[in-house]
């Protein structure tokens, strides 16, 4: 990977990864179109595994046009997306003096308008404004299945 401009700016993971994938970085060796140096091996599997994964262009766009009324700075703002936060404690973390810039309800809106616009990391389900629940009880009933499974193995040693 040559880098033809240094001072062009920061990149987010999405531009990153889109990057990897149109040189051939893949999951599967095989499907290589180019040569692929290990190192962009390594950094494409790491962001396969973060939000970048399941953002498009559009994501990034529609992000960046609806948070202009904030004023963020343009790391914040790479951070948001590349972080993508999905609770007000996570999005304290990103911008800088968030209590004297913005009140509670400003903030609260910056999550709500983070988890509308941008998808979900890869294994975290589209918040649906639940609790949760369900998704503990899905954990609970696959867990009872492989309890059932693991029982029905053991029956016929014991007879």
């Amino acid at each position: 990977m040559k880098i033809k401009n240094p001072n062009a700016g920061a990149l987010t993971n999405f531009e990153v990864l889109d990057f990897l994938r149109s040189r051939g970085a893949s999951k599967d060796v095989s499907r290589v179109l180019a040569p692929v140096a290990t190192s962009e091996y390594k950094v494409y599997d790491y962001l396969v595994e973060t939000p970048a994964c399941n953002q498009t262009r559009e994501n990034i766009n529609e992000f960046l046009e609806r948070f202009k009324k904030y004023n963020l700075a343009k790391a914040e703002l790479l951070n948001i997306i590349n972080i993508r936060p999905s609770q007000t404690v996570e999005i304290y973390t990103i911008i800088e003096e968030m209590d004297s810039r913005f009140e509670m309800p400003i903030i609260e809106e910056l999550v709500e308008l983070v988890e509308e616009v941008l998808p979900p990391p890869p294994g975290q389900p589209k918040a649906e404004g639940g609790t949760g629940e369900n998704e503990e009880e899905n954990g609970e009933g696959e867990e009872n299945n492989d309890e059932n499974e693991a029982a029905d193995e053991e029956e016929p040693e014991t007879s």
